[in-house]
């Protein structure tokens, strides 16, 4: 189950081409919204999310209506995955998920490297892959090395790539399909780990 972040619905060409590149791996992803999410589209508003823990039921609510039979990895893309590792360890403790996968963790918010979000992290006990950019203005390779986070937590590291895992394609000579399927083929091989 796959949230997205705080200001790209669903159905953005970011959450479409992981999605995507998940499902050619064989990995069945069901998105959803958020319902400030959805009612900027049918009432045409920009409200802001609100705080990402007012999220947690939401997130809890799509994941019963989902009834899933069978491993079920939580995660999201950046509030998305934040918001699923705060719900992270309820579910892992009651034998509901096999693990979580967050991609572009909000480490903090842009420009505020002191206002950290990792307070929880230190402590998660459910098997966790993060896939972030080495130059994400959320949490960068050189901050999130200075972090404590818990040993539960693997990081997958996508050189040049922005909050997006996009790279800058003259500096680092990828394009961002190819992080995205380099991502894809990460997340395939940690869920097998897990399920088997």
């Amino acid at each position: 189950m796959f949230a997205h972040g705080a200001g790209a619905p669903m159905d953005s060409p970011a959450m479409t081409m992981i999605a995507d590149a998940l499902a050619n791996k064989g990995l069945r992803v069901v998105r959803f919204e958020f319902s400030y999410m959805a009612k900027r589209r049918t009432e045409g508003t920009r409200k802001p999310p609100p705080r990402a823990e007012k999220l947690n039921s939401e997130y809890l609510a799509a994941i019963e209506e989902l009834q899933v039979d069978g491993p079920l990895i939580i995660g999201g893309k950046s509030m998305g995955g934040r918001v699923a590792s705060m719900i992270a360890d309820e579910l892992f403790d009651a034998d509901r998920i096999n693990g979580l996968l967050c991609v572009g963790y909000p480490f903090h918010p842009i420009g505020k490297p002191e206002k950290l979000r990792t307070e929880h992290l230190k402590r998660l006990q459910a098997p966790t892959l993060i896939c972030q950019g080495t130059r994400d203005q959320f949490g960068s390779r050189d901050e999130v090395s200075q972090y404590q986070l818990s040993p539960a937590i693997r990081m997958g590291w996508f050189e040049d790539g922005d909050h997006d895992s996009k790279p800058r394609k003259r500096v680092s000579g990828i394009i961002h399909a190819d992080h995205i399927n380099s991502m894809a083929t990460a997340v395939s091989a940690w869920v097998e780990s897990l399920v088997g």
